[in-house]
């Protein structure tokens, strides 16, 4: 091979052509992945591009394409809300299952309805994970544009529109139910965000649990949360100061059951022997608390697969005749948290 200079500059698409013995469109196709070169051509050409040190104009590759290579992904709202932890495993899922290539842009519904309206000609597909009925007017908009969109997370009130979403509901019964199994009888719940559909959601199912085994829940012990481990803290240390102390806090996410059980070993309380507690997300570090967190495992990466899986299709002009909207329904992951009360009524005998 002869020796050539691996300068950004030097080194083009006519370079490689010529080193191959093919046409510059050839080169072309198969560096994008082309099934109209034949396998062999197309290894020997990315077997080139590689030693030479072939760099690709991405500003050239986004004319000849007429894509920009950028996903966004709006949030309901990225102040208040969404958690830290929630944001960072969605934007990690995203770009892990999109094309390469491909790059995200993060930002909320808020703030693009603030705007005057968003450029849609910036992306090539949007990702809307949805956790609120104030999202319905943007997701409005995009369907009216035509881009390729998929909304995540919540479920939408529309049949046109591919949608993911999770089975709070049930996920705030199986947590619920769960410690009944356990023989916990007197609880406490740290709610989510007032207007986020997911926390209505979780709460109804907690109160139909309650509800089909006749037990009551003091009203004093339904505090109202924000999703952040803050309130977690600050809401558990007003449960523990109270008079009447539950023997089991549900929390809407795991965020605010770190910051209760940080409350608890700050108070001098022990988990689970003092006090249980039982989270909602199952975020990556729930298992590494002290004890590790009962929770409820919300299918994010499924729905950030399912989702995902379909924009790309879409983006590829891969038409579908049918939307799909899937629920996907969570499932109670056991750990260390939560006491068995029935060993002690049973050893107390």
């Amino acid at each position: 091979m002869p020796e050539i200079d691996k300068n950004e500059n030097a080194v083009t698409i006519l370079t490689i052509a010529k080193m191959a013995n093919v046409s510059h469109t050839t080169v072309s196709r198969a560096l994008n992945g082309s099934s109209l070169v034949k396998p062999a051509t197309r290894d020997k050409i990315t077997k080139i591009a590689k030693q030479v040190g072939y760099v690709p104009n991405l500003s050239a590759k986004r004319l000849v394409t007429n894509r920009s290579y950028m996903i966004g992904i709006f949030f309901t709202n990225l102040d208040t809300g969404t958690s830290a932890s929630f944001l960072t495993e969605v934007i990690e899922q995203a770009q892990g299952l999109l094309p390469k290539g491909y790059s995200l842009s993060i930002n909320s519904v808020d703030n693009a309805m603030d705007e005057q309206g968003i450029s849609v000609s910036n992306f090539d597909g949007i990702i809307v994970i949805s956790q609120s009925a104030s999202d319905d007017e943007f997701i409005e908009y995009l369907h009216k544009t035509g881009i390729p969109i998929v909304v995540l997370n919540r479920v939408i009130n529309r049949n046109d529109i591919n949608n993911y979403a999770v089975g709070d509901e049930l996920g705030g019964k199986i947590a619920t139910e769960y410690a009944i199994r356990m023989g916990h009888r007197k609880f406490a719940l740290i709610k989510g965000l007032n207007k986020f559909e997911s926390s209505a959601h979780r709460t109804k199912g907690f109160m139909d649990a309650l509800d089909a085994h006749d037990i009551k829940v003091d009203s004093g012990l339904v505090k109202q949360g924000d999703y952040q481990p803050k309130s977690g803290n600050i809401l558990m240390r007003q449960i523990l100061s109270g008079g009447d102390i539950p023997s089991c806090v549900i929390c809407e996410n795991d965020d605010m059951a770190l910051g209760a059980l940080n409350a608890c070993i700050e108070l001098g309380y022990q988990v689970p022997r003092d006090i249980s507690i039982i989270g909602f997300d199952d975020m990556g570090y729930s298992k590494y608390l002290v004890p590790p967190l009962t929770t409820v495992r919300k299918p994010t990466s499924t729905i950030i697969g399912m989702g995902v899986s379909r924009l790309v299709e879409m983006m590829d002009n891969k038409q579908h005749d049918d939307i799909e909207q899937k629920v996907v329904n969570p499932e109670i992951i056991v750990r260390s948290s939560v006491l068995d009360m029935n060993k002690i009524h049973f050893s107390s005998k």
